[in-house]
């Protein structure tokens, strides 16, 4: 069993913004991560990051493993089974029956973009298929490109996909759409720029190593073969609050882990950093995630400061 001043759980780039801040910081971290970079590595091209016009999120994440690294932080593969409280120390035991503790825990785990659950879907993700316009919507320059939604953050996507598709389609599932009546305005002076298909779903993902078309669940223009450069699923997302629940962190009215601008929580020791919380509302991006985890760190050392 090995005593870090801080555990991180989670090894996005809110993870490994607090690792790398804790190293800096001159305490013994550990991230623990089942899956390195999270959404990050799956996001396919970024092109909003400061200082980079473009970037790969896989090659991102990498160098933020790096720079973590090479400030002292040690990064482990693993799930987390179970997290307790013992006396001042946190007990963090994996699915592999590895345990170690940690005066101070950080939780990173993120929240988990809903997929739609077809065949094809996930090895079509980032050759595609993607889950955010913000950062993968430039790419589709002068295409044409389809949203699976209905809600305010499938409209909001529609309006910013708007300055770069040529044509865009919204699916929608129900017979309406759900959105800030301002945002739905916006959508709706697109003119023919883009086309609501509702009550319709899309049935099958079809393409090689690229996104070929999608199969509707009705016929669009005498066909259910939708021809599409892309497909951006923005049907919500599920924050992993598991370990939160096992600890008794207070989660807010939409299931994220309740904590204040300094990313503490209501449990003394536990901290929280990225998707899991709502601090800037539903606006869930890389630079939010990374700045996020330098303030958990932040939190944490002085507490481990007081506490160690």
């Amino acid at each position: 069993m090995n005593h870090y001043d801080i555990i991180i759980i989670g090894s996005g780039a809110a993870g490994l913004s607090a690792g790398l801040y804790a190293g800096r910081y001159g305490l013994k971290a550990l991230i623990i991560g089942a899956e390195l970079g999270g959404e990050t590595a799956r996001a396919g091209v970024i092109e909003n990051w400061p200082g980079d016009i473009e970037v790969e999120g896989f090659k991102l994440i990498m160098r933020m493993r790096d720079h973590a690294e090479k400030n002292g932080a040690e990064i482990v593969a693993g799930e987390v089974k179970s997290a307790e409280k013992s006396r001042d120390n946190f007990v963090i035991t994996l699915t592999n029956g590895d345990t170690h503790t940690g005066t101070a825990l950080i939780l990173a785990q993120g929240s988990n973009r809903r997929r739609l659950g077809l065949p094809n879907e996930e090895e079509l993700t980032g050759k595609g298929v993607h889950y955010c316009v913000t950062c993968d919507g430039p790419v589709y320059t002068d295409k044409t490109i389809a949203v699976v939604g209905g809600g305010d953050a499938s409209v909001k996507g529609i309006n910013l996909a708007a300055q770069y598709a040529k044509k865009i389609y919204l699916i929608v599932r129900g017979s309406e759409i759900k959105a800030e009546p301002i945002n739905r305005e916006r959508m709706e002076k697109l003119g023919e720029q883009m086309e609501v298909l509702f009550e319709t779903e899309v049935k099958e993902i079809v393409g090689e190593n690229i996104l070929d078309h999608v199969v509707l669940s009705k016929e669009y223009n005498g066909s259910t073969n939708l021809d599409i450069d892309g497909l951006f699923i923005e049907i919500g997302a599920v924050p992993d609050g598991e370990v939160a629940n096992q600890l008794g962190v207070s989660l807010d009215e939409y299931g994220y882990t309740a904590a204040d601008t300094m990313m503490v929580t209501n449990v003394p020791g536990v901290f929280v950093a990225g998707d899991m919380v709502n601090i800037f509302g539903h606006f869930k991006q890389v630079v939010t995630a990374a700045a996020t985890g330098s303030v958990a760190a932040t939190s944490a050392f002085e507490y481990v400061k007081k506490h160690k």
